[in-house]
């Protein structure tokens, strides 16, 4: 029986031994990952996490992640401000709410339609926005670039209101730091 006879078979996802240049950034962050979750230095630790990590990255499909391949110096510093000063600023507000007397303050899940479609942005945008206290992503609509964000202390629209424009805001931020020239100009 010769190769010419036989059907085509359906090609199914092949493991790929090598690193590409461009994977090299998430196989360093993974391993370093690892050696965090281990909290130790060692040959060990490196060699295990970049074993772990290889196989991580060759067994699971992964999303390319897709960067515009510019970095704001300005921008970003603004970026780290804000969110450093926001920081410190809800995380005195949620104490304080923790500690007054009372009944507990009033909440809601908002949806922040973002304006940009770029899923490192809409990740940041989200990792950043739970990372303050007082608010949380409850859900991402991926398709339609929307976050729902579960938001303490939101008696009144104006509170949601201001949520929305901070959420927006980080958005911005973000897009004139690391976003495409594209990403750039819808924001304008």
């Amino acid at each position: 029986m010769s190769d010419q006879n036989t059907p085509a078979l359906p090609t199914a996802r092949r493991i790929e031994w090598g690193v590409r240049l461009h994977e090299l950034p998430l196989l360093i962050g993974l391993v370093l990952l690892w050696m965090m979750l281990w909290q130790t230095l060692s040959l060990l630790s490196l060699v295990s996490g970049f074993i772990v990590a290889f196989s991580v990255m060759r067994l699971f499909y992964l999303p390319p992640v897709e960067l515009a391949g510019r970095f704001n110096v300005w921008w970003a510093a603004r970026y780290l401000g804000f969110f450093l000063w926001q920081l410190a600023v809800a995380s005195c507000q949620v104490a304080l709410l923790a500690v007054r007397p009372g009944p507990p303050p009033k909440t809601s899940i908002i949806a922040v339609k973002l304006r940009t479609r770029s899923d490192f942005i809409l990740t940041m945008v989200g990792l950043t926005t739970s990372l303050i206290p007082g608010s949380l992503v409850a859900d991402i609509d991926r398709f339609e670039s929307t976050l729902y964000l579960h938001v303490l202390n939101t008696p009144t629209q104006k509170e949601i209101t201001k949520m929305r424009r901070e959420t927006l805001y980080i958005e911005r931020l973000l897009v004139m730091a690391v976003g495409s020239r594209e990403e750039m100009r819808v924001l304008r």
